[in-house]
């Protein structure tokens, strides 16, 4: 397993909503649509289940990745997490922000 890092940009946006909502969580899933951007939760607020990784911290905070996401991606699990002008995951913190968090690696590369 590798980690995961974070830039400036995300951390300052990570920084912003700790301020308001306090602890957090990420978690990057497989899935389509949402599923497939880093969604932040409130801590205590996403049940973690036997079936994710934790992958490391962003600013301290937790940071899991699906299991089977984990395997499709372990030839390059290095992600680096940013923030971009955009609209945040549904239910994901960064909604509303006008930026959003984004994975960047050479595991998502075209």
């Amino acid at each position: 397993m590798s980690g995961v890092s974070a830039t400036p940009e995300a951390l300052a946006l990570l920084g912003a909503i700790v301020a308001e909502h306090g602890p957090v969580l990420f978690h990057q899933s497989g899935g389509c649509c949402d599923g497939s951007s880093p969604m932040c939760y409130p801590a205590g607020e996403f049940r973690v289940g036997a079936g994710d990784v934790l992958l490391g911290e962003v600013g301290g905070m937790p940071f899991y990745i699906g299991a089977q996401q984990a395997e499709a991606w372990a030839s390059n699990l290095d992600l680096l997490l940013d923030a971009v002008p955009g609209r945040g995951g549904m239910f994901s913190l960064d909604n509303g922000r006008e930026k959003r968090f984004l994975i960047r690696s050479g595991a998502c590369a075209v």
